[in-house]
């Protein structure tokens, strides 16, 4: 059991609450105030990655070698890394959708190989990644149309990460993570 009080500030906001089990008399959860949102491009992490990876319900795992040569194997295209104007697009296009929703968008940054979104919806998250994925797809898809080039059918990984964020103080660190931290992580493929 996950006692909620004796975490960090950076532990809070990067848990996921669906995964934390209660005890009866604690009072429900507070609604979110947003929602912390990632995805991959579709090939660039996959299950038994070398830096680790999530398998949905049992949080991070170690890597394991063998299960990424069978997903690499699985794969039905080359892996998706986004060049600058193809990042620009999704960004753009998060941005109008979250104002047509009448969602709050925080931030959005998307790098060469995942997208990061801060949100407050009036929708579950699920909702809100499924969407914001599907019209980054069709934007992407028309400019590859525009230019004559081939087009992927595969842009993102099936899943996103999903965190809600519970408090002011959360949102603030989450934003700056996004906002700042990105450019000192290695994780781009340029």
């Amino acid at each position: 059991m996950m006692d909620m009080k004796s975490l960090s500030n950076d532990e809070y906001i990067m848990t996921d609450y669906r995964s934390v089990t209660y005890r009866p008399n604690e009072p429900p959860m507070p609604d979110p105030i947003g929602y912390f949102i990632t995805w991959t491009t579709y090939g660039t992490w996959l299950p038994g990655d070398e830096r680790g990876w999530i398998r949905p319900g049992m949080g991070v795992q170690p890597p394991n070698f063998n299960l990424r040569i069978g997903a690499l194997q699985l794969m039905t295209e080359s892996a998706c890394t986004l060049d600058r104007q193809q990042r620009a697009i999704v960004e753009e296009t998060i941005s109008e959708h979250c104002k047509i929703r009448n969602w709050k968008l925080h931030t959005v940054n998307c790098r060469s190989n995942h997208v990061h979104v801060v949100v407050t919806a009036d929708v579950p998250p699920e909702d809100v990644y499924q969407q914001l994925k599907a019209w980054c797809t069709r934007r992407l898809k028309n400019r590859e149309k525009r230019r004559r080039s081939k087009t992927r059918t595969k842009w993102w990984s099936e899943n996103a990460s999903r965190l809600y964020i519970g408090d002011e103080e959360s949102l603030q660190a989450v934003i700056r993570y996004v906002m700042f931290a990105q450019d000192r992580i290695e994780r781009d493929v340029e």
